[in-house]
């Protein structure tokens, strides 16, 4: 394994038990098929570190604490596709984080117990980021789930001055104000700021940050942006769906290795919607992720 850190990840691993339906979502009190069931690693994290490892990237995860459900699965996984699990600490007195997710190619729901783990109540169920890992990384990608400890990395990155990439945060956090990259989804505008402009709220989140700012709609075009600059939009890919779920995830893992290659913002979009539009056609993302060559035969690009 190569000695020096390309990207450190603080921020959500999962497993999750995901049941394809075999037809559409069903309605209150009716009945769908379930065609199958695979259990594999997710979270915007976890699906992050297995699609840069399969970039070519050493990439190294911390977060949340592996439990006695999770630990042997997520880790036979990162063996898989070289995810370097280092940093994920194991809590023998817990279960681990996991959730259950229904497909049907064109929807997901996602279900879980994370506001009881992100209570007082549920205690601290993931180690805190660090700042040795920070200074290693050439790129790091933040998660701004786990309150004052994402607020921290943010900090700490700042302080090395090491750039990084993070998502669905307020625009007045430290994780926006701080960041290199923040991708904002439109599930995350539809529940935090349901009634607001897109025009007057992209302009709210460039007004608190130096860094590159991108609003996905999923099928619609991706705007992005910086301060003092025009808004541009990006169409994404369209191209035969087996399954939506994790494609965000991969966007955003997409708009790392761009930060890593040292890329433009058009050079990183395009690329970015291209592994997330690869990992739609193949599903899930911890069983297919795309191959380098495989997304620059979408997009276009070159090595």
């Amino acid at each position: 394994m190569k000695k020096s850190l390309d990207v450190y990840l603080y921020g959500m691993t999962v497993l999750s038990t995901i049941h394809r339906l075999k037809g559409s979502y069903p309605e209150a009190d009716s009945y769908q098929e379930i065609e199958s069931t695979r259990i594999v690693p997710g979270g915007e994290t976890g699906n992050a570190a297995i699609l840069l490892a399969r970039l070519g990237l050493h990439v190294r995860p911390e977060g949340p604490l592996l439990g006695t459900e999770t630990r042997e699965t997520i880790l036979w996984f990162n063996r898989k596709w070289g995810v370097d699990s280092s940093r994920l600490k194991f809590d023998s007195r817990f279960e681990g984080w996991k959730d259950i997710v229904l497909v049907d190619g064109k929807h997901r729901n996602v279900f879980g117990w994370f506001a009881k783990r992100f209570s007082k109540e549920g205690g601290k169920k993931w180690s805190k980021p660090d700042a040795g890992e920070i200074r290693k990384a050439k790129v790091v990608s933040i998660d701004p789930y786990f309150g004052k400890e994402s607020e921290r990395a943010a900090g700490l990155c700042h302080k090395a001055g090491k750039p990084f990439v993070t998502l669905d945060c307020a625009p007045e956090s430290d994780c926006h104000r701080y960041s290199a990259v923040n991708v904002i989804s439109q599930e995350f505008i539809k529940r935090v700021f349901p009634r607001a402009n897109a025009k007057k709220l992209m302009s709210r989140y460039l007004s608190h940050s130096k860094g590159l700012t991108l609003f996905t709609f999923g099928t619609q075009p991706i705007w992005y942006a910086r301060p003092g600059k025009p808004t541009r939009k990006f169409k994404p890919y369209q191209v035969k769906v087996s399954g939506t779920l994790g494609a965000g995830d991969s966007f955003r893992a997409g708009m790392v290795y761009g930060l890593w290659r040292g890329w433009n913002d058009e050079e990183c979009v395009r690329f970015s919607a291209g592994l997330a539009a690869c990992v739609c056609r193949k599903f899930p993302v911890a069983q297919y992720p795309p191959t380098l060559p495989e997304v620059f035969r979408l997009t276009g690009q070159r090595a």
